[in-house]
């Protein structure tokens, strides 16, 4: 499998030959698992005060009322301690000590990260994403991409490759979140959009273009490559990057 290497201007400088790994099988199963073995280690343990509900002075009347044995305030018959009672316990609280952990094979989680790089180059996963493009994929840029220090000129880059365009419908996909998430931190939802992967140093300078991640080589991994769970990333390599690749 070959690919061009697109100068800044949109020109193509020479055809070079794809790593091995970008023939990998397409094995969404093996995405999935990953990218949520992944999430699942930024998930943070929660519970409830576990004397929570039962700091009470309730005790239960015993036989011979006409009542039930359910705990009792002592200064009259209101119910407490119990799930059914109000201001009682929970049933079934959250527990801090709760594994939140999902757990991945060492081959199957190498398996999911060649898969999904694989699936960058696959025009009909990458279409199904939503991505909007021109050309062929892999988008491969020469290696003077990774030395711009300006998002004017990186627009200026991104477009001249055909590929701009994904981030103009990135940007306008924002808009605010529906329920109480708006409240909490996150108020407005986004798509993604490019994948930037360089090979020594991320490209700061495209960091704040909507929904545009810029990672190195080194710190690829399985959710960069398939957000959401869904492989088929529009992805931007510079030659140096595919070149370090192969080493993985």
């Amino acid at each position: 499998m070959k690919a061009q290497v697109k100068k800044l201007d949109g020109g193509v400088t020479k055809s070079i030959e794809l790593p091995e790994i970008f023939s990998e099988e397409y094995r969404p199963d093996l995405i999935k698992k990953a990218v949520m073995a992944l999430q699942s280690t930024r998930r943070q343990p929660h519970g409830s005060y576990p004397y929570a509900g039962i700091c009470s002075s309730a005790v239960g009347w015993g036989s011979g009322r006409g009542s039930s044995h359910v705990p009792r305030l002592k200064n009259g018959s209101r119910a407490a301690k119990v799930p059914q009672a109000k201001g009682g316990r929970e049933a079934h609280p959250p527990k801090v000590e709760k594994v939140l952990i999902k757990e991945i094979n060492q081959k199957e989680k190498q398996k999911a990260f060649r898969s999904a790089v694989a699936a960058s180059v696959n025009e009909e996963l990458v279409k199904g994403r939503g991505h909007i493009y021109e050309g062929a994929v892999p988008v491969v840029l020469e290696d003077k991409f990774e030395t711009i220090g300006k998002t004017a000129e990186i627009i200026t880059a991104l477009t001249s490759a055909g590929v701009y365009n994904d981030v103009i419908k990135a940007k306008d996909s924002r808009k605010v979140r529906a329920g109480q998430g708006k409240l909490r931190g996150r108020r407005f939802k986004q798509r993604k959009s490019l994948l930037i992967v360089t090979a020594e140093k991320p490209l700061l300078a495209a960091r704040n273009l909507s929904g545009v991640d810029v990672v190195t080589v080194d710190q690829l991994n399985v959710e960069h490559l398939a957000p959401g769970m869904l492989a088929g990333r529009l992805t931007v390599w510079t030659e140096s990057a595919l070149v370090r690749l192969e080493g993985r």
